[in-house]
Formats: C-alpha cells, sequence, structure tokens
C-alpha cells in the first residue's frame, strides 16, 4: 500500500518489532472539523499512547503547530497489538502532511520509524536492522535517527532525520547515514588474540584438543571439573578459534541483537557472539518472552556461542527449556496475540564442579560433601539436556610447576588453523554439509565393528549413538580421513562418558 492523502487526511508508512521482525504497520491521519481534540487508536500498549504527549510537545517545539481540529490517528491493521516508542515519528509527520505544514512530495516512498524527545529531537529505537530489511524487502527509503549505524548485507536506501523540524525541507534532502562497514576474514577473530588467546591456558592440552572438535563441528560440549582448572579460561577463549562470520550470518545476527537493543559492534567486526548469563537468570531471559516479547540469550548467542558456568546452579526448568531449542536450533513463543519465532543455532558450552565443595575425584583436595549429597548435584548436570550435549570432558588441575614456569601448549592461531582446515575438508567432502552420519557409508569396516562393541558397553541410546558418530565425523575431518577410522570412533566415544542414554 502506498501513502494517499486527500484534504485533512494522510497516510504514513511505519512498522512495529514483532518477534524477531519487522512488521509493516500504516498511520493513517485524519482532520476533520468539530471540537478540537487529538486521539490514538488501534489496538494500543500504554507506551504507543503515550505518543500523544511526546507529539504535542515535539510539535510546539520545532514550530509547528497542533490543527485546532480532531485530529483521530488510526495504526492499521487494528487486530496487531502496537507496541514500542517508533510511531512517534510516523504520527507527527501524517499530522503535519494531513495539515499542509511539510511537503509530502516522495513521502509514499518512505518507511518512518523513531521516537521523539519533548524538544523534537529524533531518537534511535531499538530494531532498525528489521526495519532497515522491510524496507528493503518493500523498496522504500527508511528514514530514521541519525543515531543509526550502517552496515554490509542490507542493500537499504536510508535518510537520516535529527530533528523534526528539518521535515520542512522534506525528505527529499535527507541524506544516508555513514556506513561502517563491516569486515571480514582471519584476521578479524585474530583481533581477539590481543586480550584472550589459549597460549595463556597451561597444561590443558587435551580440553583444547576437545575444543578445537567441538569448534569444528560446532559440538557442544561440557566440561566438568575442580575450581581453578581452568574451565573458564577455555571456555571464553573459544570465540578466537572460531572463523569469522559470513555476510549472511552477520546479519542474522546483527538483526537479533537489533531488536533486543544489544549493540552491533563486535558483530560488526565478524566476531561471532559469546553470550555468559549469570545462574539466575529467568526462563524467559534464556529463552525468551516478556512483554513485548523480545528474544532471550539463547537467540542472542545466534551463529556463536552460549556458556553456561556452574551449570548445576541453573533452574531445573531454565535447563529444561533448553532441550528443543538444541534440537530444532529455533524457539517458538506462543501468546494469546500469535507465535513468536527466534533463531537460536549456537554452540553451548556448559561448565561444572563435580561436586558441591567441587574437589571430588581432586587429589589435591579432599571432598566434604556426603555421598547422597554428591549424587542429587550431579543428577542435576544429567539427564535429558546431558543426552543432547555432543562431547562431555573432564578437566583436571593443571600441574602447578608448569603454571608457575609460565609454560604454554597450542595457541588460538594453531587451534583455529586446526578448525579451519576440518570445516573446509568437510565442504569438500560434502557440499550439502548435511549434519547426519550415515555409518555403512562412512566408517570403515574396523570402525563399524568398534561402534557397536562400544555402544553395547556404554549401553548408548540411539540419539548418544547419532551424536558419537558426529563427533567422530568431525574429528575424521580435521585429520583429513574419507572414512572415518577406528580411532576416530573411539575418541569420539570417550567424550560420551557422562552422557551415554
Amino acid at each position: 500500500m502506498g501513502a494517499s492523502s486527500q484534504k485533512g487526511s494522510f497516510m504514513v508508512k511505519s512498522a512495529m518489532i514483532r518477534g524477531a521482525e519487522a512488521v509493516p504497520v500504516f498511520v493513517e491521519v485524519s482532520c476533520t472539523s468539530g471540537i478540537p481534540g487529538f486521539s490514538l487508536i488501534g489496538s494500543l500498549d500504554p507506551i504507543v499512547q503515550e505518543a500523544k504527549e511526546r507529539v504535542r510537545s515535539a510539535l510546539n517545539f520545532s514550530g509547528y503547530e497542533l490543527p485546532r481540529m480532531n485530529v483521530t490517528v488510526n495504526l492499521a491493521p487494528a487486530e496487531i497489538r502496537k507496541t514500542g516508542t517508533g510511531f512517534d515519528l510516523p504520527i507527527a509527520v501524517g499530522v503535519l502532511a494531513a495539515s499542509g505544514q511539510i511537503p509530502t512530495r516522495d513521502l509514499d516512498a518512505c518507511l518512518f520509524v523513531g521516537e521523539l524527545s519533548l524538544d523534537g529531537k529524533v531518537c534511535a529505537v531499538r530494531g532498525e536492522v528489521a526495519y532497515a530489511l522491510l524496507a528493503e524487502q518493500q523498496g522504500l527509503k527508511l528514514v530514521c535517527s541519525s543515531e543509526r549505524i550502517g552496515f554490509n548485507g542490507i542493500d537499504c536506501d536510508c535518510g537520516t532525520l535529527d530533528s523534526l523540524g528539518r521535515m520542512r525541507l522534506g525528505v527529499t534532502e535527507l541524506s544516508g547515514p555513514p556506513v561502517a562497514a563491516a569486515k571480514s576474514g582471519l584476521g578479524d577473530t585474530a583481533d581477539l588474540q590481543d586480550a584472550l588467546d589459549y597460549r595463556d591456558v597451561c597444561d590443558q592440552e587435551l580440553a583444547k584438543r576437545a575444543l578445537v572438535i567441538a569448534a569444528t563441528g560446532q559440538h557442544g560440549i561440557m566440561m566438568v571439573g575442580p575450581p581453578g582448572a581452568g574451565k573458564t579460561m577455555l571456555a571464553r577463549r573459544l570465540p578466537t578459534i572460531l572463523p569469522p562470520l559470513d555476510e549472511a550470518a552477520q546479519v542474522e545476527a546483527l538483526l537479533i541483537h537489533s531488536v533486543a537493543g544489544q549493540g552491533p559492534e563486535r558483530i560488526m567486526r565478524g566476531e561471532p557472539p559469546f553470550r555468559a548469563p549469570h545462574h539466575s537468570i529467568s526462563r524467559a531471559g534464556l529463552v525468551g518472552g516478556g512483554r513485548p516479547v523480545t528474544p532471550g540469550e539463547i537467540s542472542l548467542a545466534h551463529r556463536g556461542v552460549l556458556f553456561l558456568d556452574e551449570l548445576p546452579e541453573f533452574a531445573n526448568n531454565v535447563l529444561q527449556a533448553l532441550r528443543q531449542p538444541l534440537e530444532d536450533r529455533s524457539i517458538r513463543i506462543v501468546r494469546v496475540d500469535g507465535q513468536y519465532l527466534f533463531p537460536c543455532d549456537f554452540m553451548l558450552v556448559a561448565a561444572a564442579n563435580p561436586c558441591p565443595c567441587g574437589h571430588l575425584g581432586d587429589t589435591g583436595h579432599p571432598c566434604i560433601c556426603a555421598p547422597a549429597v554428591v549424587e542429587k548435584y550431579q543428577a542435576r548436570m544429567g539427564g535429558p539436556l546431558a543426552d543432547r550435549i555432543d562431547m562431555h570432558i573432564d578437566i583436571s588441575r593443571p600441574d602447578s610447576s608448569k603454571v608457575i614456569e609460565g609454560g604454554s601448549g597450542m595457541s588460538s592461531q594453531q587451534m583455529r588453523e586446526l578448525v579451519m582446515s576440518g570445516r573446509e575438508f568437510a565442504r569438500h567432502r560434502d557440499p550439502s554439509q548435511s549434519k547426519r552420519v550415515n555409518v555403512a557409508d562412512s566408517f570403515d569396516h574396523d570402525a563399524r565393528r568398534s561402534f557397536e562393541i562400544i555402544a553395547t558397553r556404554l549401553a548408548m541410546g540411539g540419539r548418544s549413538i547419532a551424536r558419537a558418530a558426529r563427533v567422530a565425523r568431525t574429528i575424521a575431518d580435521i585429520e583429513h580421513h574419507d572414512l572415518v577410522s577406528r580411532d576416530d570412533i573411539v575418541e569420539a566415544c570417550s567424550y560420551r562418558g557422562r552422557a551415554h542414554g
């Protein structure tokens, strides 16, 4: 629909955030004779109703007049609940156009989104990446705050507006923002090494090997070990060995962060997201929800890493809410007003102590926990969620002499080269990049026999067998094996020791 006008009426194109996308909204303004008034209709949240006062003040400070007429503003379609502050600008533009105070040329080719301050300044709103995508799809010019940052991947004409007073010149005079181009290439992720590098993690070469495998195949991994073993250090350095985001992944991650009101700077540099919520997080905070419905931490980790430190300390209902997203790579939230779909293709990294005191199995410190307490504590790490985590590793306390001497093993650069090499081999081997592994076709004879014996001894269920096969295929890719060997499957099954249901 295009903007339409006749004497005393005008329609402006706008949009609102619904889930992880922007949906069109049409701001219809009618100025008729009668008792002067200013009313908003169209199934509005209180925050939208407040726009009336912001618009009234912004018009006054910008040198315009609110028509002494009966002004009615309808936000269509009325069946959708409207929320957010982005309707301030289109409402003001509609009132000014309907009352003949600004030029109307080319207004029908624009999508207006922005909050107004009381003095008429146009302020940024969350979700501008979503608005840019919608404008691109509809062939419109996005008119929004001058605070907006440009980015690659979206071919959207944009006009910036710092104050409502500039609308006297019309939209044809509005220029686009300076574009901060998103970078790409290995150097972007390598920049993280200035602060974080795996060479700083001493005496954990087996754990580094496991993390290389996890990063290559995007496998979930759980680390269990005593306090001070280096679990958090290992997890926080994981983004330094991941490939930089490609353009499509960048746009997806930018969209989610923009909708959630998060800064885009690191994603624009090509860095995969890294989210580490505290264990006190609510279910809605992790998977999404609230009013309005916003993405949770699992969606903010889309195309990146979700790190759950002290896993047993998270509420049980919060952890169990991860089960479906781990399988489907998306989360569907159902509310009275409809469904909201958020992507959440993330790599899960979890860390935990082996018992409440943290010293079970630690040769240097005796465990003071009663057996029943230990069993209850470890049960919180097990069950259906643990079965959906591909790899489980035990982290031992590093040798104190090596820590003091400052010895180092594999660096992030070396680990990243292995990850990139393994992923490249997998792409050539399977251009479709299917995650399903056919054991009959992908395993050699000795590997199949060994896998059958191990699966029987560990009483592995169907899900565990499939996940062990995927890990084995990833190990073979790192070693550039066309077929999975016996050594590959033995190593893969060693990572299923804590979860083989």
